[in-house]
């Protein structure tokens, strides 16, 4: 990263704290990894602000600070499987990484998005990193096994009961829940017993999440 990079990495987290963001890995995190990388070409110059920009097929980044809040309820540990729900720009599978997860497995319902993720994300991370096309809300699209936590890049009326059953004992899933006029981050729980428990947090602008796959992009 050059001098100017370094500075304006530092402004940008500087920035998120003044909104809010207190955890440090996840400042770590999103000052690591350059989101002017994962930005379409236009709107590179904005990436280092908090907001959210336009991505091909009607899709959005989501502005920094409510990845950050949706970050840091997520609690990622070094070691963790994660399942991620609408990968986007790639953007945040690489912070999910660069937090410790073990393997992030993607799921994007449009195939385009997916190509120019898995074309951007960084070397070092393809290994660690499945970029799949699908349905992320549907149970016959996901791989087998349990995950640590799942990440939701959007919004839902109501959550698939099935999620939750995929989670690991003392796992956790972060997303959002609502309509169009108000959306709040929801944190789901599986404790070693097997107890769910969901509850709604703070006020969170996400894009809806849609079901189903993309038939033509």
């Amino acid at each position: 990263m050059t001098m100017d990079g370094s500075i304006e990495a530092a402004a940008f987290v500087m920035t998120l704290r003044g909104r809010g963001v207190r955890d440090t890995d996840t400042l770590r995190a999103l000052e690591r990894v350059p989101r002017e990388r994962f930005a379409p070409g236009p709107y590179r110059d904005l990436a280092r602000r908090d907001l959210a920009l336009p991505l091909p097929c009607g899709q959005t980044m989501t502005a920094p600070s409510a990845i950050a809040a949706m970050l840091t309820a997520l609690g990622t540990r070094p070691g963790m499987r994660l399942l991620e729900i609408g990968t986007g720009s790639g953007y945040v599978t690489t912070l999910l990484l660069r937090l410790g997860a073990a393997h992030v497995h993607s799921i994007e319902r449009y195939a385009l998005l997916a190509e120019d993720a898995r074309t951007v994300l960084l070397p070092e991370d393809r290994a660690r990193a499945t970029l799949a096309v699908g349905d992320g809300l549907d149970p016959a699209c996901l791989p087998e096994g349990r995950f640590d936590r799942i990440l939701l890049n959007g919004a839902l009326a109501a959550l698939p009961p099935h999620l939750a059953g995929v989670l690991a004992p003392g796992g956790r899933l972060v997303g959002a829940l609502g309509t169009q006029e108000a959306t709040h981050r929801v944190v789901v729980t599986r404790d070693a017993n097997g107890i769910v428990e969901e509850r709604l947090g703070e006020r969170l602008r996400l894009g809806p999440l849609t079901p189903g796959c993309a038939r033509v992009l």
